[in-house]
């Protein structure tokens, strides 16, 4: 009989174990380990209601004048975030039919664009230049890092605050680079060290952030 799977390929698929195992104690283990996810889940997103609930009031209505004004709202990101910046443009645009679209720019779609930026003038630039393009004063920019350290998306701000956008920052851990930051005008970060905690509780805050902007608009806030 070979060897047992190890390691962590053996903790993420312990039926690739070729020794035998108690099905029904990896079952268990397995629905252990889903209920303390999905509490850990619920307590990360509870706590977020104390610690940005008035920053949240407070960033929505800004964001709400800066809509009515004509403004555009771009969203950036790397890797996953990259996916929530272009979920965050979605939602903006697009919204359920009974909520108002607003104007909304995922600056991590254009492969053409990013491709070229990185190849000829390096990755960092790729969201400053494009702020810099299509960016103006009234505008709307947030940024999302896991880290709170992605330098492209520090950089993305700097551009975004000389221009007299205003800046919203989603980020995990201890807020990193970004919260030493004096180019974000609103930080909202997730208290955790775990990766995939910090994303889900990202979607979270900015999907309230949108409900918020979508009351303010209709004067409810």
């Amino acid at each position: 009989m070979s060897a047992p799977v190890e390691g962590a390929l053996g903790a993420l698929y312990p039926f690739l174990d070729t020794q035998p195992a108690d099905v029904d104690a990896v079952l268990a283990a397995v629905a252990r380990s889903t209920a303390e996810k999905a509490a850990q889940i619920v307590a990360l997103r509870q706590s977020l209601v104390p610690r940005h609930g008035q920053r949240l009031l407070d960033c929505a209505q800004r964001c709400a004048t800066a809509f009515q004004a004509g403004g555009t709202l771009f969203a950036f990101g790397n890797g996953g975030s990259s996916t929530d910046a272009q979920d965050i443009a979605q939602l903006f645009l697009h919204p359920p039919a009974a909520a108002r679209p607003l104007p909304a720019v995922s600056l991590t779609h254009d492969v053409a664009l990013i491709t070229a930026l990185s190849n000829d003038v390096g990755f960092e630039v790729v969201f400053a230049r494009q702020v810099a393009a299509f960016g103006r004063a009234g505008d709307i920019a947030v940024g999302l890092s896991t880290s709170g350290g992605s330098n492209n998306v520090l950089r993305a701000f700097g551009e975004a605050s000389r221009r007299g956008m205003l800046t919203i920052g989603i980020a995990g851990y201890e807020g990193g680079r970004m919260a030493e930051s004096d180019e974000i005008d609103y930080l909202f970060v997730v208290p955790s060290e775990s990766v995939h905690r910090v994303q889900e509780a990202q979607t979270t805050l900015y999907h309230v952030l949108w409900e918020l902007i979508q009351q303010a608009l209709a004067e409810e806030l």
